[in-house]
């Protein structure tokens, strides 16, 4: 599916005549026996040489690769500016037909009487009609689909915080964009991401891929932005301090910290299907549970969800060999941990 949104994205980016990703090689680090690090390498990415055995990226020198560890590289890197890009999709939609309303919260789905019309309610008052429906609400899909169906949905919301350090004198430059940089990856305990410095310049973001569960109605902003016990930015400055020691400043913690949630299934794979049931049949699809990979698979769950509420499958995703059924709703039923009990 990554390569499918990679290519989605340039043909929007295209199409709106601007960019709103910028490429990066990308680095996968972890336990070399850690199963999530092989499925990398066995999707195609290159593992690094060692120190001194052969050539290696210049950037391959800001990591120290624990004992037991392995890393490997790809070219499907990048970093999306998000705000633009949300931008970019609203325009492209709107020019070919579609009335974007924002902050307009959602409260009901449901059937019109016998018919096959589809009615969409907010908190407004507001109804919209359609004969199909797509749901994608991030952290609150379990409280919509509950309220509609009954059906408990797996996504549990999940509060998290994105960590920008400041980067040591003298290699400023040396891990951002423009130097060619890695966004990475580094698997285990804790599972820590990054993207190069770009966003606030001399500072990278560096973070810890989840957080405690949350109501996203209900959350204290400052959950997790302290030190010690319950800090989700102490495991990432450990991290560093072992990983990157040389490259970035971890004293006196994070320089900026900023709140975000999760929606994570409990395998954390995504949900893309039909929601089903004898009212909905196959009308109205979801989209949902995508644990921190969302975004940047945007185009790719977008252009399926599409394909699926409109023709009943998605050609999309079967010509880019990408299987549905690992993300179906029923992989739950009679089993809470859905894949992950399969892997």
């Amino acid at each position: 599916m990554v390569r499918l949104a990679r290519r989605l994205w340039d043909d929007a980016q295209r199409d709106a005549g601007y960019a709103v990703l910028t490429p990066t090689p990308h680095l996968d680090l972890g336990p070399r026996d850690d199963p999530n690090f092989r499925a990398v390498v066995a999707s195609g990415a290159t593992e690094l040489a060692p120190t001194g055995i052969a050539p290696r990226p210049a950037w391959a020198e800001a990591f120290r690769v624990p004992e037991g560890w392995a890393a490997a590289s790809s070219e499907l890197g990048g970093v999306i500016k998000a705000t633009k890009a949300v931008a970019m999709f609203q325009a492209l939609a709107a020019k070919m037909g579609a009335v974007v309303r924002d902050r307009t919260e959602v409260i009901d789905v449901a059937k019109q009487g016998e018919g096959t019309k589809i009615v969409v309610k907010t908190s407004s008052g507001e109804k919209f009609h359609g004969a199909k429906c797509i749901i994608t609400v991030g952290a609150w899909t379990s409280k919509l689909v509950k309220s509609v169906t009954g059906f408990d949905l797996p996504v549990q919301p999940l509060h998290t915080l994105l960590c920008y350090w400041k980067l040591k004198p003298g290699h400023k430059r040396e891990l951002t964009t423009e130097a060619g940089f890695p966004t990475f990856s580094s698997y285990g305990d804790p599972c820590i991401y990054s993207t190069p410095s770009m966003e606030y310049p001399g500072l990278i973001k560096i973070a810890m891929h989840g957080g405690p569960p949350c109501d996203p109605d209900s959350r204290g902003w400052t959950i997790g932005t302290g030190e010690g016990v319950g800090g989700l930015a102490d495991p990432v400055a450990r991290w560093i301090d072992e990983v990157m020691p040389g490259h970035v400043d971890t004293a006196g913690g994070p320089v900026l910290r900023q709140a975000c949630t999760y929606s994570m299934t409990p395998d954390e794979d995504f949900v893309i299907d039909f929601l089903g049931g004898e009212e909905f049949g196959r009308d109205v699809v979801v989209g949902a549970g995508f644990s921190g990979h969302g975004f940047k698979m945007g185009p790719a769950i977008g252009r399926i969800l599409a394909e699926l509420v409109l023709d009943g499958e998605s050609t999309t995703a079967a010509e880019a060999g990408v299987e549905l059924t690992h993300f179906r709703i029923g992989r739950f039923d009679g089993d809470p941990m859905g894949n992950a009990t399969s892997s």
